[in-house]
């Protein structure tokens, strides 16, 4: 089946039914963080401990990432995002049952869903959307993820305070099932069209842009998030060597280490240090999450209308802002946070840009992503926890927001000179 995308416009119904599936691929990661201190004290666990409530997912993202893909190609594409949906549901049940263990497995199963979701959108959006218009979907895929985590963010902590967390916690499925509602019409509509969506996937005319064996048909200024991942061939063994691969995965993984560590912990950090109501702190944080919204655009634009380096720059100095001025001037946290965001939003897409340019082949282009993501992600599932246990052996959390500080100039030093090679490589 021959699917001309470039004479259509938008899928709207498919287009709605992804957004609202972005709602919950990261918000139910963040909800429990504006009330660890709660779920510190109900279970009688340390702060350390309590991180591994966003490492477990990270984790999963880790290590099924790969699988995912291969996941994807053998349901097809709108059945793998319906078991995403149905997987993130299933988490968020079982983190209601009473018990640290089983909070931990719904957030595992949680992880292991949303693994799902984050290979498969993009694959979605590249295929379904015309290419002119990938870049501006897929911004608007990345502001939605960043508008789960702050709705979750800036209501738990209050509906909480009514209800109870876990109950506060149970609530947030009803953005899923809104999105399992929705996306199952779409499966309908498909199905009565007579449309045979996995071989269009797997097996058709037509292949997602970005994965191995794609053709080089995606412009890298229109990258705003990871690529799918089966890497296939010999070919793979090469990029080792290659010291880019290395610096790429080293930002990677400093992007995600400080971004889930700082999201883990935010809501604690600022009541503890601004004295601030667990629904007032939940609010504050939320800022990481809401001016990450308009941040997901920002590096889009400057990698079209800037030179190259400008967009590396801007997330740098995003990121260095952020750390830096948390340690030395809390008071001015909400400034920190909406400078910050901008680097969370936009950093997927210099990392991911810088890659597609310095990749010598799709197949190494496929290998690179894997490696990048599977180890960035792992390194960065330590974040939570490590963040948790410096505040818990020092009482304070001077010392963890100087960690910060040092990943932060680790992740700049590294994402500049895989800047660098990505310029050498296209003069």
């Amino acid at each position: 089946m021959t699917s001309n995308l470039a004479g259509r416009g938008i899928p709207w119904f498919v287009l709605a039914g992804v957004l609202v599936a972005a709602l919950s691929m990261r918000g139910p990661i963040v909800a429990p963080t504006p009330v660890l201190r709660d779920i510190e004290a109900d279970f009688g666990i340390g702060s350390a401990t309590a991180g591994l409530l966003t490492t477990a997912p990270v984790l999963m993202f880790a290590v099924l990432t790969p699988l995912a893909a291969l996941v994807i190609r053998r349901a097809g594409a709108e059945l793998a995002l319906m078991l995403s949906l149905s997987g993130v549901l299933l988490g968020t049940v079982i983190r209601a049952i009473p018990g640290f263990g089983w909070m931990l497995a719904g957030m595992l199963v949680i992880g292991a869903a949303v693994t799902i979701g984050n290979v498969v959108i993009p694959v979605i959006i590249r295929r379904d959307v015309p290419p002119a218009r990938v870049g501006v979907v897929t911004a608007a895929y990345v502001a939605t993820l960043n508008a789960g985590s702050l709705v979750t963010s800036l209501a738990t902590a209050p509906l909480a305070a009514v209800i109870g967390w876990p109950a506060a916690l149970l609530a947030w499925s009803l953005l899923t099932v809104a999105g399992i509602v929705l996306w199952g019409m779409h499966l309908r509509r498909s199905r009565q069209a007579g449309e045979d969506w996995g071989d269009r996937y797997s097996g058709g005319e037509r292949q997602p842009s970005g994965g191995a064996g794609a053709g080089r048909d995606l412009d890298p200024t229109t990258l705003t998030g990871p690529m799918p991942v089966v890497a296939r061939g010999r070919s793979e063994r090469a990029m080792i060597r290659r010291p880019v691969t290395w610096l790429l995965l080293v930002a990677f993984a400093g992007q995600v280490t400080i971004y889930y560590a700082l999201s883990t912990w935010l809501p604690t950090l600022t009541a503890d240090e601004l004295g601030l109501s667990a629904a007032a702190a939940g609010a504050l944080s939320s800022l990481f999450q809401g001016a990450g919204v308009v941040g997901a655009f920002v590096v889009p634009l400057l990698a079209r209308f800037t030179p190259a380096i400008v967009p590396t720059l801007t997330i740098c100095v995003s990121w260095l802002i952020l750390t830096t001025g948390m340690l030395v001037a809390p008071q001015l946290t909400w400034l920190w946070l909406t400078i910050g965001a901008i680097g969370h939003a936009g950093g997927f897409v210099v990392i991911f840009t810088t890659l597609v340019m310095v990749a010598r082949s799709d197949s190494e282009a496929a290998g690179m992503s894997a490696l990048v993501q599977g180890g960035g992600y792992g390194i960065g599932a330590l974040g939570a926890p490590v963040m948790g246990a410096l505040h818990e052996a020092t009482g304070g959390w001077t010392a963890a927001l100087a960690l910060m500080v040092v990943l932060a100039v680790l992740y700049c030093v590294a994402l500049l000179a895989a800047g660098a090679a990505a310029r050498s490589r296209r003069a």
